[in-house]
């Protein structure tokens, strides 16, 4: 589960300098019906997220690797022939002339085309993800040996067109499955919004990760309500990502939602600034130990491939400590229509006295992604992190594919390896004193899984 690494790292780091491991970090609440395990969140995208694909929209696929964030490159959906090329190979990667590698995706099939008219800018979809892993890998996969239904998500959303008048619009997001515990606002006071008794039920969970309203002209976008976090590279919705795992860094050092308010202001194509005010982190309109922070950045364009993303919050962060600075830096490079870069780096520096008797929290984390488009129905991609906890690192690597059989459906294959430099001469076992009595075992330091998922959209 989320925390259970990260409390693993300082009982680790507790174990070499005699630190008590309850000391060295937060531990975020436990849910109401808690069977012993430590309460998760996850991070998600919003609709101006500015380093992160749309939730949902890979039903629309494929699109530039640019626009996409971590999700899969391609052109058209009907196998990339449209853009006049005369040879086996287009320029996004597909065969238009019976090439070798010329695949075919068909029409997506969209809930909400069959539901509002085009020009009505209300949208209804979502999909479910289904998936099994060979081990326990301490962050999301965290029940081996199972197929699980990970996200039953579905989300409804009327799109605030400020073009050329004032526009509304709003979006309301609601996910069960065994990522549901993952998402409730645990940074809320027990029994408020989604973090409630009865929203769990063994391994699965109800969560509702956005419910805004929208306001938006010309330039200007401005979000009311509770909203997935602007921080990062990686995000919830299984539709936003590459891999089927997810790093250290995203899940141990970054805040998933937030409430409150949240400016967008597209000053030119290169240029995006993002500015607002939150509750702290992983809040439903709910100001847990005061939480009152600032959320923002901006995005720019450096060149036509090349893509920077700066996002900060800094105040009162609520349940993780009451004085914090997190930032995410994000730099994204397209190369050519078959390559993709991503470099981020993650910083937190929290002071922790809200619930940790007045310790300091540091992270850092540096994740890796290299992706290669073959077509439109394929695309491979590898991920190298490291993460820092006060003090001691945790490394892990994935390489995998992502393969479209058709446009409404993708599957992930992945092998992934985590490891902690210096650690073979620890216990095998590791008790971890926290208030949820967990049990952190020396299997999630050297240890290489086998996963797959698949992911079936409407």
């Amino acid at each position: 589960m989320k925390w259970s690494t990260l409390t693993l790292a300082a009982a680790l780091a507790g174990a070499i300098w005699g630190v008590p491991a309850w000391a060295q970090v937060p531990v975020r609440p436990a849910p109401a019906n808690s069977t012993g395990y430590y309460h998760q969140v996850a991070d998600n995208v919003t609709q101006a997220s500015p380093s992160d694909a749309t939730t949902g929209d890979m039903m629309d696929m494929p699109m530039a690797a640019s626009e996409m964030g971590s999700g899969m490159a391609g052109c058209t959906a009907n196998g990339g022939c449209d853009n006049g090329c005369s040879s086996n190979s287009c320029s996004c990667g597909c065969g238009c002339r019976g090439g070798r590698f010329c695949c075919n995706l068909g029409d997506p099939w969209d809930l909400g085309d069959k539901l509002f008219c085009k020009d009505s800018g209300w949208d209804l979809g979502g999909w479910f993800q289904m998936g099994a892993h060979s081990s326990n890998d301490g962050v999301f996969n965290t029940h081996p040996g199972n197929l699980d239904l990970q996200q039953g998500y579905m989300y409804l959303q009327k799109l605030a067109d400020g073009s050329d008048k004032v526009g509304f619009g709003g979006r309301v997001d609601v996910l069960f499955g065994t990522d549901g515990s993952n998402t409730q606002a645990f940074g809320n006071h027990p029994g408020r919004w989604d973090y409630l008794n009865g929203f769990d039920h063994g391994i699965y969970g109800w969560a509702i990760p956005q419910a805004y309203g929208e306001v938006a002209y010309k330039k200007l976008n401005v979000k009311l309500g509770h909203f997935y976090t602007l921080l990062g590279y990686q995000v919830v919705p299984a539709t936003g990502n590459f891999f089927y795992s997810i790093p250290y860094t995203f899940n141990f050092s970054e805040a998933f939602t937030h409430t409150g308010a949240l400016a967008t202001y597209t000053q030119s194509d290169k240029l995006t600034l993002y500015g607002g005010w939150t509750l702290g982190w992983d809040t439903g309109f709910d100001q847990l130990g005061g939480g009152n922070s600032f959320l923002g950045g901006a995005s720019y364009a450096v060149t036509d491939k090349v893509k920077a993303t700066y996002i900060c919050t800094a105040g009162n962060l609520g349940w993780i400590g009451n004085q914090g600075y997190t930032h995410s830096f994000v730099v994204d490079y397209v190369m050519n229509e078959k390559w993709e870069y991503v470099f981020q780096s993650d910083l937190d520096s929290v002071n922790n006295s809200v619930n940790s008797g007045g310790t300091h929290y540091d992270t850092i984390g540096v994740n890796q992604y290299l992706f290669y488009t073959v077509n439109d129905c394929l695309r491979a991609g590898g991920r190298l992190e490291w993460w820092k906890a006060d003090g001691y690192s945790l490394w892990e690597t994935a390489i995998g594919l992502n393969y479209k059989p058709h446009a409404n459906v993708l599957l992930r294959p992945e092998v992934r390896y985590n490891w902690v430099p210096g650690a073979g001469n620890l216990p095998l076992v590791l008790p971890v004193v926290n208030p949820l009595n967990a049990t952190a075992s020396q299997d999630y330091l050297h240890n290489a899984i086998l996963a797959m998922d698949a992911i079936f959209l409407f």
